[in-house]
């Protein structure tokens, strides 16, 4: 029964897309209104750091991910649930309810992370 009460996050969840093909669907962390020594990132640097992210979480692969066996042929670079790192500025952003996300090709994984905090781009 609905209450009225859902949360942004049940909201995100049942609007996010189905990644065809050979996409990954990627959910980017929101950047901190602070930086690492306590000043706050006025609203246009952090938009920026955001379209500039390299750490994602796999949310979904597409069907297609990773099936080339000549261009994988060691597997997958990732799975869902992994934290990644992919080339800046990749792939197709959108914002479902304010939160960030981007659907990648397969081959933009670079690197799988254990913990991503403190990565940063360079």
């Amino acid at each position: 029964m609905y209450t009225g009460n859902t949360t942004t996050e049940e909201k995100v969840a049942t609007k996010l897309p189905q990644p065809k093909g050979y996409k990954i669907l990627i959910g980017v962390p929101e950047i901190s209104d602070k930086t690492d020594g306590g000043v706050f990132m006025p609203d246009g640097l952090k938009a920026s750091e955001e379209t500039a992210s390299i750490i994602g979480f796999v949310m979904e692969l597409g069907a297609d991910a990773y099936a080339d066996k000549e261009k994988f042929p060691h597997g997958s670079y990732c799975k869902k649930g992994d934290f990644v790192i992919f080339r800046s500025y990749s792939g197709t952003r959108f914002k479902v309810h304010g939160k960030e996300f981007r659907l990648i090709n397969d081959d933009t994984v670079e690197a799988v992370v254990e913990d991503p905090r403190g990565y940063s781009r360079a």
